[in-house]
């Protein structure tokens, strides 16, 4: 065999060996959760039924880890703030505090008022529900894993609830005013966090990155945005991520922040004037100063994601434990600490084993990704769900932080064709010099320079004078390369088509299991 093709095989043969450990791990992990379920209550009647909803739920968290967290870690390990292995560390340790630590204790496991228990014959029938929607919601999440689709694990669940709940009992059980208020999310979310992060990253630039001295600007501009962030997170952190230590009210919470946001600001400047003699003069020394935040960043989201979409993979398991223990089943249940547990871990090893092909597509397959615009984003997704709260809008954190990915994208992408079209004007107007190698040189420069830097090449350009020739089809060329797309329009297909289908497919799923179940479990 020659070395080339021995080398394709070895390559092949590593890569289905660390696809059988991560399933391995994954396949461990739910066996432990057989294993305690079933020694902890072994004396309860129907004690298959709380097994096997205790796996579904692990299953559930594992695909939420692999799938919901990539949009709070992707933006840092796309702007190369941190490195792949470092975020999944820093993820994995926030996301299981978030949600053994402030994971809500009691939760509505019907979300949302989708369905009303009440409707339901019987706590079998309630069990079959819960179960079906957990699988129909976990089993959507890991399809749109494997095609590289962030979805929101909040609407695979409703969804999930929805359709359960439809096979149950028809159509009536459903309280499509709250269907509806989850449609209009997937326009709000995305655009509202797009728009909000699009304008921070234009004030950013035109505060800093457009001026002739972007350090010593970003030396009087960056501790503000810092400032900013600290007291968006602290606000976001006392509203959605410590509620279940403590109830915090909207004004002190605002007030909290405020007093963050005005130390770290203090705190911050100094630091940054320290650091600005040892930074290059350019983009990349203005890029270095969001280092840091974006860490805190990503760790506060991660905590607050955990604490706060935890439910989403155990309210439903909560339920069919009080059901089963208890005889209960009423719209809300107390989450115990072992069920919380099993979010947290299974969260952290769906992350770890299955989260690196999210990361990457949030982070780097979108659009491309400095230090400025990854932390632009993580502002945009506090600020917006801070303000969505307030107003009752309803809003899916998964959509903010993509869509201001997309707004990011999309920014750079309009500030690099209307100074295309300047260039096009020159480009018209040189007619008839010999010194067209010169001026072609430029134009390709052009072509692949910030947008800060395409300022100075068109001075470049009107300097040479009106008479340089440039022949047609080479201004052709030239006019189109101007036009570049910045952001994938595949990913944004994908995603978005991907975000609409969210619903309708687990609801799907969930019926199907849940007449499984009632197939399987009727006498």
């Amino acid at each position: 065999m020659r070395i080339k093709e021995f080398n394709k095989v070895e390559r092949a043969a590593n890569l289905s060996r660390r696809e059988v450990a991560r399933m391995g791990t994954a396949i461990l992990f739910i066996v432990a959760v057989i294993v305690f379920t079933g020694t902890r209550f072994a004396h309860v009647e129907q004690a298959y039924l709380l097994i096997a909803a205790a796996v579904v739920g692990a299953y559930m968290a594992m695909n939420i880890g692999a799938n919901d967290v990539a949009n709070n870690v992707g933006p840092a390990v796309g702007s190369f703030a941190l490195s792949l292995t470092g975020a999944i560390i820093i993820a994995a340790i926030f996301e299981a505090a978030g949600a053994i630590i402030a994971g809500g204790d009691v939760v509505k496991t019907v979300k949302n008022g989708i369905i009303d228990p009440a409707d339901l014959a019987d706590t079998d029938q309630y069990v079959w529900v819960m179960m079906g929607a957990l699988a129909g919601a976990a089993v959507w999440l890991n399809a749109a894993t494997w095609f590289g689709a962030p979805v929101s694990t909040t609407h695979s669940i409703v969804g999930g609830v929805m359709g359960a709940g439809i096979a149950a009992s028809g159509w009536d059980i459903v309280n499509w005013g709250s269907v509806t208020s989850i449609a209009l999310s997937w326009v709000i979310s995305p655009v509202t966090g797009g728009v909000i992060a699009a304008g921070l990253l234009l004030v950013l630039k035109q505060m800093v990155f457009f001026r002739d001295d972007p350090l010593k600007e970003a030396e009087r501009t960056v501790p503000v945005m810092i400032g900013l962030m600290g007291w968006a997170f602290t606000t976001y952190v006392a509203l959605k991520g410590i509620k279940k230590i403590i109830v915090i009210p909207f004004p002190m919470a605002m007030l909290l922040g405020l007093v963050v946001g005005v130390l770290i600001y203090f705190i911050s400047r100094p630091i940054i004037k320290r650091k600005r003699p040892r930074l290059t003069q350019d983009r990349d020394g203005v890029n270095r100063l969001f280092t840091i935040p974006l860490i805190f960043a990503a760790a506060l989201l991660s905590f607050a994601h955990g604490a706060n979409d935890v439910a989403n993979a155990v309210g439903p398991l909560a339920g069919v434990v009080d059901v089963l223990t208890e005889g209960n089943g009423g719209g809300k249940v107390a989450i115990p600490l072992w069920v919380m547990a099993i979010g947290a871990i299974g969260i952290s090893f769906g992350l770890a084993l299955f989260g690196p092909k999210l990361i990457r597509t949030v982070g780097s397959e979108i659009t491309e990704l400095d230090r400025s615009r990854a932390f632009c984003i993580a502002l945009s997704a506090a600020i917006t769900v801070i303000v969505a709260s307030q107003l009752g809008m309803p809003i899916s954190s998964t959509h903010v932080a993509l869509g201001a990915v997309f707004g990011v994208g999309f920014l750079r992408e309009w500030l690099d064709q209307r100074i295309g079209r300047v260039a096009e004007s020159v480009l018209a107007r040189h007619e008839g010099d010999p010194d067209f190698d010169e001026v072609e040189a430029v134009l390709w420069d052009f072509r692949n320079a910030p947008v800060e830097e395409k300022q100075r090449i068109l001075k470049e350009l009107k300097a040479m004078g009106p008479d340089t020739l440039i022949p047609a089809a080479q201004r052709k060329e030239l006019q189109k390369a101007l036009k570049r797309q910045l952001v994938s329009r595949t990913s944004l297909l994908k995603i978005a088509s991907a975000w609409v289908i969210t619903l309708p497919v687990s609801a799907f799923l969930a019926a199907l299991f849940y007449f499984v179940l009632r197939g399987m479990l009727l006498p």
